[in-house]
């Protein structure tokens, strides 16, 4: 991977030939000369894009596709046109100012300070949420790995699952110390790794015939459409990295058809695995496939392990941005080891109260809704189209105008009536809990 930091659920990507300073707001040209060395292919660029785009969101799919019913494969597969589209504006916003280099840039380009703070806003609350999402399908896949264990601290009021995810967390917590890129890139190449074994073990499970695939799926369910939009958008969501990736390649002509191709292998990844999931388990499949898999089976042990290792492989690769921002703001005679220190004691608490809130609510399908509803659906499909028209306002044919204002009112519509579906099945589930 060329990538140094490929951020998976829309994340803020460095590459290795980068500095600290491809994060600021704006840079002048000799910045761009700098530290930018376009060397990345296609093939290279197609792999960056598809491994930043697989991750959580495909443990999901079988749980949407069943409640969906069948018929909502083409929802799944439509959003995925329309997030590619979305990437495919993204980078004509940059064609637009070459001194853009991330999604923040483009919102400066776009609307000044306003559009850079609101893309800075959903990109840091979709992090956070990702995180907090991260952190409950660690919790919920450590208390099957480690079924039957009983852990017990008498001064701590936790329960055998929560204190192994409090004790996962803690080991993953020094891994916010990192500060080179070329270290935290190792782990994003395992986040990729667990992914894709993740699908070969369920795979497996349907090729070996140790669970019959002869579940009927329904056709439609029309009210549980909202709800699970929000699972599906997640899925794709990794738009706040691609102008990274668009910057590194040599030819960044061809950045559309890389969006293409890369969407297309993963959109058949994931309706492969959502159907394939919904076969196997019928009604019975969990908002996370590995937690529904055979447990006596070797492979349904090899994906709870790839699913529990993904989450610590994440950490450091999502809190990269904050760290970088963090120290663009502390002095410049600050010495490099108590910058070094802040930002990780910064990072430690973000992730401790990220933990404290994943233990609180430990929904893992009603808080991945949520975040694709509420944060992920305006970055993949409402910021990049609002930012196309307002860059390209006066060459903007008319077709094209009605077409991203009919995506932005329909990403619009499905965020707000996802969020509204999920808030009420998290707070039923809250109140029900307690």
């Amino acid at each position: 991977m060329s990538c140094d930091v490929c951020i998976e659920e829309n994340k803020v990507c460095g590459c290795q030939h980068s500095s600290t300073e491809d994060f600021k707001g704006t840079v002048n040209d000799t910045d761009v000369e700098r530290h930018q060395e376009s060397n990345s292919s296609f093939a290279h660029a197609v792999i960056n894009m598809i491994g930043m785009l697989i991750g959580l969101g495909q443990l999901s799919t079988p749980y949407a596709l069943e409640n969906g019913g069948w018929a909502s494969a083409f929802l799944l597969i439509g959003l995925g046109i329309t997030c590619a589209y979305g990437s495919h504006l993204l980078g004509k916003c940059l064609d637009k100012n070459p001194k853009s280099r991330n999604y923040t840039d483009i919102g400066q380009h776009a609307f000044g300070t306003k559009g850079r703070v609101i893309a800075a806003t959903f990109i840091y609350m979709e992090i956070f949420m990702a995180l907090v999402s991260y952190t409950i399908s660690l919790h919920d896949n450590l208390s099957t790995v480690f079924l039957g264990m009983h852990l017990e601290v008498p001064s701590l009021n936790l329960s055998t699952s929560q204190l192994l995810t409090v004790m996962a967390v803690l080991v993953a917590l020094p891994s916010l110390w990192l500060r080179d890129l070329s270290s935290i890139s190792f782990l994003s190449s395992g986040g990729i790794f667990m992914s894709l074994l993740i699908f070969a073990t369920v795979a497996c499970t349907a090729i070996s015939g140790a669970v019959k695939v002869n579940q009927p799926i329904p056709v439609l369910k029309l009210d549980n459409i909202p709800a699970i939009s929000g699972l599906y958008i997640f899925s794709y969501a990794g738009h706040i990295v691609f102008p990274d990736l668009y910057k590194a390649m040599k030819d960044p002509s061809k950045f559309t058809k890389v969006s293409i191709v890369s969407f297309t292998l993963v959109t058949m990844l994931y309706t492969t695995l959502a159907f394939m999931g919904a076969k196997l388990f019928g009604p019975d499949v969990n908002s996370q496939i590995t937690l529904s898999m055979p447990r006596h089976l070797i492979v349904t042990k090899i994906a709870l392990w790839a699913t529990v290792l993904t989450p610590m492989t994440k950490y450091a690769l999502e809190f990269a941005p904050f760290a970088i921002q963090l120290e663009h703001k502390l002095p410049q005679s600050m010495s490099s080891r108590m910058k070094m220190i802040i930002r990780a004691s910064v990072g430690s608490i973000l992730l401790l109260c990220i933990l404290a809130l994943a233990l609180s609510v430990p929904y893992f399908e009603y808080v991945l809704s949520l975040t694709g509803s509420l944060v992920s659906v305006s970055i993949c499909i409402i910021l990049p189209s609002t930012f196309y028209l307002k860059i390209y306002w006066a060459q903007v044919t008319k077709p094209l105008l009605i077409l991203n204002v009919i995506l932005i009112a329909l990403g619009a519509l499905l965020g707000v009536c996802g969020t509204i579906s999920s808030s009420k099945s998290l707070l039923k589930s809250i109140g029900r809990a307690h």
